[in-house]
C-alpha cells in the first residue's frame, strides 16, 4: 500500500478510499467561498435545514446545496422553487458519503434592477438586429380555421382562450401544445412547442398564453431563445403573457400583442354575431344604394322618353322617307342624262367608224384588185397582160385576167377580163368600178 503521505500510486500500492476522499476534501476546502447565480429548481426543508438544487439560467448545469437551520434563520427573504437568486457558497465534500454539496452561507434574490438592466440590454441587441421592426410583422388571418395554443396544462389561460374563442366562433379548432410557463423548463418547452405548431401546415396562427405572475415568473418569455424562435416562425405569433402592465420581450417580436389571454381570443377569433350583424348592415346599405341608383335611372329614362323627339318616333321615318324619295329621283335623273349623253356619243363614234370602213367605200361602187400573190394592184405595171387578178366588190369577188394597160387617162387602170365570180373577200386598195362614176364620199359620210 502507498505510504501515509500519499505518494504516487501503483496497482500494487493504491490509495485507500478514505485517503482519496480526504484529499478531495482538502483540495475543495482550499477553494473558499464564491458568489454564484442561478435558479432554484428544488427547495425542500427537513429538520429545519434546507436541501435544494441550483440550476444555471442559461446552460444545462445543476449543483446541490444545503442551508443549515442556523443560516436559514438569518435569511431576511423568503424563497421558493423557481426563484432566481445569488448565493454565497462553499464546496463541501462529505467524506463518509462521497458526495459534493454547496454549503450556503448567504442567499438573496437577484435584484429586479439587475434583471431589468439585462433585459434592456437584450432588447437593444435584438432591436438593432431588426427583430422588432414593424415591417416584419405578419398579418393575422381574418378567420383562422385552426389555431395553435402554447400554454400551461390545465391553466386558467388555456380555459380563458378556449372559452372565449368558442363563444365567439363555435366552429374554430385548436391544436394545443403544453409547456412549462415558469421555472427552468419554460424556455426549452416553449421553444419546442412553437416549432412544432409552426411546422403544422393546418395551423394558421399561434397564441402563446400565460396568466399573470410576478416579474421573475415571466422571465422565461424574455429569454433570447424564446424571442428568436418566435421571430423565425413563419406562422403569425400572438403574445398573451401576464397582464396589461407586463411587457416581456416576446411581446415585442410577436406579430400581435394581447393584454391578456382573453383579449387574445377576442382579437384572433371574430365574433359570429358581430359578423352576421355587419353582413346584414352591409346588405341593407347595398340594397338602399341599388334602389337609389335604379330610381334615378328610371327617372332619367322617363325624362328622355318625354322629349318630343322620342314621344313620337314616326317623324324620324317620315323625314328619312322624304329624303330617300328625293335622292332616288335625283339618282334616276342623273342616270337618264348619263345614258342620253353616252348614246349620242356612241352614234357619233358609229358614224366615224362607218366612214372609215373599207366596206363603205365598196358600197359606193369601188372595187379592190389583187394580184395572184395577194398584193393590191396599185398601178398598171403591176398587172401586165395575162396576169391573173381577183376583183373584190361590195358584194362578192370576181376572178379576172389583165389585157394590159390601156390609154384611159381618166382612170389610169388596166383593162381586165372577168373569168367568173368568186365568193371570197379581201382587203386592199380600191379601184373605181366602171359602172360607178360617182366619186367616193369623204370620211364620216352617210351610213
Amino acid at each position: 500500500m502507498a505510504d501515509g503521505a500519499g505518494g504516487p500510486t501503483t496497482r500494487d500500492a493504491p490509495w485507500p478510499v478514505a485517503m482519496l476522499s480526504n484529499k478531495l476534501k482538502e483540495y475543495l476546502d482550499r477553494l473558499g467561498t464564491v458568489w454564484v447565480e442561478g435558479e432554484i429548481t428544488q427547495w425542500g426543508i427537513s429538520a429545519g435545514n434546507v436541501y435544494g438544487k441550483l440550476k444555471d439560467v442559461d446552460a444545462d448545469a445543476t449543483v446541490s446545496f444545503t442551508i443549515w437551520s442556523s443560516v436559514k434563520a438569518r435569511l431576511s427573504e423568503q424563497f421558493t422553487q423557481g426563484d432566481r437568486v445569488v448565493a454565497l457558497v462553499k464546496p463541501n465534500w462529505w467524506v463518509k458519503g462521497g458526495s459534493l454539496t454547496m454549503q450556503v452561507f448567504d442567499l438573496k434574490h437577484v435584484g429586479v434592477g439587475d434583471l431589468l438592466e439585462r433585459i434592456e440590454q437584450l432588447r437593444a441587441k435584438l432591436q438593432a438586429e431588426g427583430l422588432f421592426d414593424p415591417a416584419r410583422k405578419k398579418r393575422l388571418p381574418f378567420l383562422p380555421g385552426v389555431i395553435g395554443l402554447v400554454t400551461g396544462r390545465d391553466s386558467d389561460a388555456e380555459k380563458d382562450v378556449l372559452r372565449n374563442a368558442h363563444l365567439r366562433w363555435p366552429a374554430v379548432e385548436f391544436r394545443i401544445e403544453y409547456a412549462a410557463v415558469q421555472g427552468d423548463r419554460t424556455v426549452p418547452e416553449v421553444v419546442r412547442a412553437i416549432a412544432k405548431l409552426d411546422a403544422d401546415p393546418e395551423v394558421e396562427v399561434i397564441i402563446v398564453a400565460r396568466g399573470g405572475g410576478d416579474f421573475q415568473n415571466l422571465l422565461g418569455f424574455s429569454d433570447e431563445r424564446v424571442v428568436r424562435a418566435a421571430a423565425e416562425a413563419s406562422t403569425p405569433i400572438v403574445s398573451a403573457i401576464g397582464h396589461e402592465a407586463d411587457r416581456p420581450l416576446l411581446d415585442e417580436v410577436a406579430d400581435l400583442r394581447a393584454s391578456t389571454p382573453t383579449d387574445a381570443a377576442k382579437r384572433v377569433v371574430p365574433d359570429v354575431a358581430d359578423e352576421l350583424a355587419r353582413v346584414e348592415q352591409t346588405r341593407a346599405r347595398l340594397g338602399m344604394r341599388l334602389t337609389a341608383i335604379l330610381t334615378r335611372e328610371i327617372d332619367r329614362i322617363e325624362h328622355l322618353r318625354s322629349r318630343p323627339s322620342l314621344a313620337d318616333s314616326n317623324w324620324i321615318v317620315d323625314r328619312r322617307a322624304e329624303e330617300l324619295t328625293r335622292w332616288v329621283a335625283r339618282g334616276t335623273e342623273l342616270v337618264e342624262r348619263t345614258l342620253e349623253r353616252q348614246a349620242s356619243r356612241v352614234g357619233e363614234l358609229r358614224g366615224h367608224l362607218r366612214a372609215l370602213s373599207p366596206q363603205a367605200t365598196l358600197d359606193r361602187g369601188y372595187a379592190i384588185v389583187q394580184g395572184a400573190d395577194g398584193h393590191v394592184v396599185r398601178s398598171s405595171d403591176a398587172a401586165p397582160a395575162g396576169a391573173s387578178l381577183v376583183v373584190t366588190l361590195a358584194e362578192g369577188a370576181l376572178a379576172a385576167v389583165s389585157e394590159g394597160a390601156t390609154g384611159d387617162v381618166r382612170t389610169g387602170a388596166s383593162t381586165v377580163t372577168s373569168t367568173g365570180a368568186n365568193t371570197g373577200t379581201s382587203t386592199g386598195a380600191s379601184t373605181p368600178n366602171p359602172s360607178e362614176s360617182t366619186p367616193a364620199e369623204p370620211v364620216g359620210g352617210r351610213e
